[in-house]
């Protein structure tokens, strides 16, 4: 059953890695001849937004292009495209850029600017991560006193504690298996 699933994951990413490449291809080549027989466009916003994607594409290659035994047994299957994460985010940027790209074409250079809309959603998301980490460690800190925990140093009850203990009785402890 595992060779099943191996085949099944190359297979995919054969088909997903063919039709970006395509894809990119159409994309950039319209931008091309676009720019050389139609409109004049700066070359340089096209050189500084497309490399990072056409990085991305790259790195897509090396790690998601299944590689075959000379019998055409699947020799390894490569990395999930579909993973989720930094691969999730690389996906974004490209489709972004080809986004971009196809805007520059159809209304002008003034589109370029559309793609500074990535680094602030990466800032955006990078903050909204650390704040939850930091959110979550809060009653980790609170209770080693380092991180400025309220009442001089004690631990806050929870209502069912503070309940517990008006009443008399300890709380029962979890027991974690």
């Amino acid at each position: 059953m595992a060779q099943k699933s191996l085949k099944t994951l190359a297979a995919r990413n054969a088909r997903t890695l063919n039709r970006t490449h395509l894809i990119s291809l159409a994309i950039h080549l319209t931008y091309l001849l676009t720019r050389t027989f139609l409109f004049p466009r700066k070359p340089l916003p096209y050189a500084l937004c497309s490399f990072p994607a056409l990085g991305i594409e790259y790195w897509f290659e090396r790690i998601g292009r299944p590689t075959h035994t000379e019998s055409g047994e699947v020799k390894r299957a490569g990395e999930d495209l579909e993973a989720k994460g930094l691969t999730e985010w690389m996906w974004d940027v490209l489709y972004w850029t080809w986004g971009v790209v196809v805007l520059v074409v159809v209304l002008g250079d003034w589109c370029w600017w559309g793609w500074g809309v990535v680094p602030v959603y990466s800032a955006f998301a990078a903050w909204r991560t650390y704040s939850g980490v930091r959110g979550g460690m809060g009653g980790l800190m609170g209770a080693g006193g380092e991180g400025g925990g309220s009442g001089g140093g004690q631990q806050q009850q929870s209502k069912r504690q503070a309940k517990m203990e008006k009443r008399g009785g300890q709380p029962q402890q979890k027991v974690v298996r």
